[in-house]
């Protein structure tokens, strides 16, 4: 039951600083935030003083370290929002949102345009990241795919993001996640075996 709390109050909090960065639209403090927010991925939550009044300022009291070591809702928070700020850079905050409705596995699915030259390039980096044993490699290994989500313009739901890495940093709960991911990442895919295929319209059309 705690682990279920921590995990809404990591997205809970997550969604509301991306509200935030939202509403100052394009201006230079949001940038600033998210340019701080870059300099963050793959490092320890805290370790940058800069990025502290986003990843830290009005953090759940639950949340909060007591013994130095950053807690798994901090560790959650920081890695979502500096993948974020990678994924929304160079792209307008309220009219081009790469916070979007799709879960992790949804999103990596949709960049599998087609099944037979795009799967095995996108499942490798996505296994890499699903089977890493720390946040500082999850984050390293995601880095890459955000990257490709970007260049899509494909979204990504970061408040689910920091709900999963809550529950990803526990052995006994890893493999639900991952789980997960996996579902929605082949149901995604899975749509492309019923789409109509270019070639197959055109071979359609003549006859």
């Amino acid at each position: 039951m705690q682990l279920a709390h921590h995990a809404k109050l990591a997205a809970d909090y997550v969604n509301q600083q991306i509200r935030q960065l939202r509403a100052q639209g394009q201006d230079s403090a949001a940038k600033a935030s998210l340019a701080r927010l870059r300099r963050g991925i793959g490092k320890a939550p805290g370790s940058i003083p800069e990025l502290w009044e986003v990843t830290l300022k009005g953090l759940p009291e639950e949340l909060l370290s007591t013994d130095g070591a950053p807690t798994k809702g901090e560790w959650a928070v920081h890695t979502a929002l500096t993948l974020y700020s990678l994924h929304q850079q160079g792209r307008d905050l309220q009219n081009d949102p790469m916070q979007q409705s799709d879960a992790l596995g949804t999103a990596v699915g949709r960049l599998v345009k087609k099944e037979d030259e795009d799967l095995p390039r996108v499942k490798r980096r996505f296994d890499a990241a699903a089977t890493a044993e720390s946040l500082p490699e999850f984050s390293h290994h995601l880095r890459g795919l955000v990257q490709l989500l970007k260049a899509e313009g494909i979204g990504m739901d970061y408040t689910k993001l920091a709900e999963d890495l809550v529950s990803f940093q526990l052995p006994e709960s890893r493999d639900k996640v991952r789980l997960r991911w996996g579902q929605d990442f082949y149901r995604q895919v899975g749509k492309l075996q019923s789409q109509p295929q270019p070639d197959d319209k055109t071979q359609k059309e003549e006859n």
